[in-house]
């Protein structure tokens, strides 16, 4: 007797129609809860992993500039690699196979074995393989979405079909975060330049106003004429010059033109710490993680300040003759440290008007972070700053 083969029933066909969108669904509303890339991919992974029964899910994205890859999102990465960020740096078997331009097309979302895991034995949570779905904006490669499961079950031609829809979503919420990301920056450069010509239009008239009195004073003493009128042209001068200086000072408050000068957070790092050390005569390695990461301008600004008056105090006080900046960036958080093997001091007996702590400790606080000093005499410091990157935005100025 033959098989009969098993053919969907449109009550079947249907009941997959419906779940498949209401999966899309879910993940289009994650995606649009925010304009800002880093919670839009973490809160449309969280779903994918939940609705698709995944677990493990990871999202790389490809720099707009330099072309670098870097692990923007990630759902329960197994601990070898959750606690090792340094494995995930770099390139890797998806990620060349993509570069390469063989992940194109649902037909071709497959089954791969991650070469991060290959080789380790512990810390996998049983994970070896992962599918990687492309991400695309038209002809742009954007980035690769893996998803994976320690039960790993071959995926049926729907779950393709779907990861392939799931990963046009994200692309979508990609190219519209960095489009937004662009028009907030066009805008900044468009306010500056509004600042720009309103110090022009204030402060050089009014330098010139003053100028023209301090003349007029110049000239009336040169001529030997009334003092009293060229005391008034000098006094005039002078109000002048405190209006124009409160005029400056409003204009420098409101400009907070960037402090990295068109480099990376990771580039002015470096740049910075090897200046100090060359001004303070110790020697300074500088470890980056995740350097490719893009980050908000105002959080690049901020901790690039806190790195700024740390190493300041470490020439200042430290008497170091070694030390140790790190920046490690994962899709969860930031963190800044800043080690030093110098005389290190007693916190808790430091005036408050002494080595900046009140100051580093406030723009912790309005990046939205922690700040964390750990020193004894003769012990050296070391100054740690996390921020997170999941469900906070820094909106405040550095």
């Amino acid at each position: 007797m033959s098989e009969i083969p098993l053919v969907e029933s449109d009550a079947q066909k249907l009941r997959r129609r419906n779940r498949e969108l209401s999966i899309l669904n879910t993940i289009t509303e994650a995606l649009n809860r925010s304009v800002d890339l880093d919670q839009a991919l973490q809160a449309a992974l969280a779903q994918v992993a939940e609705l698709l029964n995944l677990h493990t899910a990871w999202v790389w994205l490809l720099h707009e500039e330099t072309g670098e890859s870097y692990l923007a999102a990630s759902q329960n990465l197994p601990p070898a690699l959750a606690n090792n960020p340094r494995r995930m740096e770099g390139t890797c078997y998806c990620l060349d196979t993509y570069r390469d331009g063989d992940l194109e097309g649902a037909a071709n979302v497959n089954v791969v074995t991650c070469s991060r895991l290959k080789s380790l034995v512990d810390g996998t949570d049983g994970l070896r393989y992962h599918a990687s779905i492309p991400l695309y904006a038209n002809e742009k490669k954007l980035g690769v979405l893996n998803v994976a499961s320690s039960d790993w079950r071959e995926l049926s031609a729907d779950d393709l079909r779907l990861l392939h829809t799931v990963g046009d979503l994200l692309s979508i919420a990609v190219e519209r975060a960095r489009l937004f990301n662009k028009s907030a920056q066009l805008g900044a450069v468009q306010e500056r330049n509004r600042l720009a010509r309103e110090i022009h239009d204030t402060l050089a008239q009014g330098l010139s106003a003053v100028t023209l009195q301090l003349e007029s004073a110049d000239a009336l003493l040169e001529a030997g004429l009334d003092p009293t009128r060229a005391r008034q042209a000098v006094r005039q001068a002078l109000a002048l010059t405190r209006a124009n200086l409160e005029e400056a000072r409003r204009s420098v408050l409101d400009l907070r033109a960037a402090p990295l000068e068109g480099r990376s957070l990771a580039e002015a790092l470096e740049l910075l710490a090897r200046l100090e050390a060359a001004r303070g005569g110790f020697k300074v390695t500088v470890e980056v993680t995740g350097g490719s990461r893009p980050l908000p301008v105002r959080l690049e600004a901020g901790l690039y300040r806190i790195a700024q008056e740390a190493l300041a105090n470490v020439v200042q006080h430290a008497a170091a003759g070694r030390v140790h900046v790190q920046l490690l960036t994962t899709p969860a958080e930031i963190r800044l440290i800043i080690e030093d093997d110098g005389r290190g001091f007693d916190p808790s007996q430091v005036a408050r008007h002494r080595y900046g702590l009140v100051g580093l400790s406030e723009r912790a606080r309005l990046l939205g972070g922690r700040l964390r000093l750990e020193s004894s005499p003769g012990e050296g410091t070391r100054l740690e700053v996390t921020v997170s990157l999941t469900g906070t935005e820094t909106n405040d100025h550095p």
